[in-house]
């Protein structure tokens, strides 16, 4: 049986707040263990999951009692629960008919139990959930719901405390950039001027005024002491960078796309590939928003990709004097898409289509790509043949 999934009204300001906080699903158990853990541990429940929920996916990123890492959104519990602005609670799993089918209920997991608390972001919209599981009835007190409720709090007090630092630092490496800048701007003509000074000091032959020698030292001097303090800045801003990001390369980029991605294309038979070029392993570029705007373009070709077929992704880099553009290929052998279809995704005008399988579609996953894209400065272009596949291309400058 095939659920319709509940949408909410205001999804897409919903999903624009999830990847603003540019999660790294696949680095974040360690920043959530001890909270999943204690959430089954006061409910006395055999599981409990901590995940945020996008377009397509439900990314678990902590958990306890219960080996999933993700799962697609049209088969989970939790796609309810953002539906509720308290909590969601089920005593008998098989019993409702929103699961039938799912295997949620069924062997190996024959799960009865749930309960579901809604994970809100600071501005106020339902981004992921907290819950817990067993496989025998349950009925929470009203005094175990409110501390799973303070510990839903929690998770998301760590979720923004870690997106302010991110910013912060930014905003300091921003700074110390800037210094560079200025430092490195000013050396050049005070270094000409102290140049030309000593070479008049000199030749005191070629210019025998002494009041000239006099007002020569004290520009001598005066340039030196800015050039002292330009180098000074340079040297410290080289010793000590005051922001430290994590180090990302195309390989890297690469590593993280396959442990996220390919559990979604073994679930369809689907042969992912994603290469990076090697030439530019030891070039660092920027992380932001890259995970949810390559993942969200990954997720839409499986979707659309029949069983058994295949999905390619490329990773690389044009360098040029003064910036690097990093390129994102993605290429089905899917169903395709209309000249029509392509101009309405581009723009950003596209309605929902389901996938091959039945997968529900609602039109979320490339406005969301197109949005993010935009605050990057970046560019999508789409090449199509129906009933043969996709080419979707991005490019990002100045990673």
């Amino acid at each position: 049986m095939q659920s319709t999934r509940p949408i909410l009204a205001n999804e897409i300001e919903r999903l624009a707040t999830l990847f603003e906080l540019d999660l790294d699903y696949v680095n974040l158990n360690n920043s959530f263990e001890d909270l999943s853990y204690l959430a089954a541990k006061i409910t006395g429940t055999e599981m409990s999951l901590i995940s945020f929920i996008d377009s397509y996916t439900q990314w678990i990123v902590s958990r306890f009692g219960l080996e999933i890492y993700q799962t697609p959104i049209d088969d989970t519990v939790c796609q309810y629960t953002l539906m509720e602005d308290d909590h969601l609670e089920i005593e008998d799993l098989s019993t409702d008919k929103r699961f039938v089918g799912k295997g949620i209920a069924e062997d190996p997991m024959n799960l009865k139990y749930y309960l579901g608390i809604p994970l809100k972001s600071s501005s106020g919209y339902h981004i992921g959930s907290l819950c817990v599981l067993d496989k025998n009835r349950h009925k929470l007190s009203a005094d175990k719901i409110d501390q799973l409720k303070i510990i839903a709090k929690q998770v998301i007090s760590r979720v923004n405390d870690t997106y302010l630092i991110k910013n912060l630092e930014k905003k300091l490496n921003a700074q110390n950039d800037a210094y560079q800048k200025i430092a490195h701007d000013i050396r050049g003509p005070i270094a000409g001027i102290t140049g030309l000074a000593d070479m008049i000091s000199n030749n005191k032959n070629e210019y025998p005024n002494e009041e000239l020698h006099n007002i020569v030292a004290m520009m001598g001097k005066s340039g030196q002491s800015v050039l002292d303090l330009a180098d000074e800045i340079l040297r410290n801003s080289l010793k000590e960078t005051i922001y430290s990001p994590e180090v990302f390369t195309l390989n890297i980029f690469k590593d993280k796309l396959e442990k996220l991605y390919q559990p979604q294309a073994f679930n369809k038979q689907i042969v992912l590939d994603i290469e990076a070029n090697i030439a530019f392993d030891t070039i660092q570029i920027k992380k932001d928003k890259l995970l949810q705007i390559s993942g969200n373009l990954i997720s839409n070709a499986i979707k659309f990709t029949p069983n058994k077929g295949n999905i390619k992704v490329l990773l690389d880099l044009i360098l040029e004097t003064d910036k690097k553009t990093l390129i994102i290929e993605v290429n089905d052998t899917g169903t395709g898409m209309s000249e029509q279809a392509i101009e309405e995704v581009l723009k950003g005008t596209a309605e929902s289509s389901d996938g091959t399988i039945g997968e529900k579609g609602y039109g979320f996953g490339l406005p969301c790509v197109k949005k993010l894209l935009t605050e990057l400065g970046g560019e999508m272009s789409i090449q199509s043949v129906q009933g043969e596949g996709t080419h979707f291309k991005i490019q990002i400058p100045n990673v």
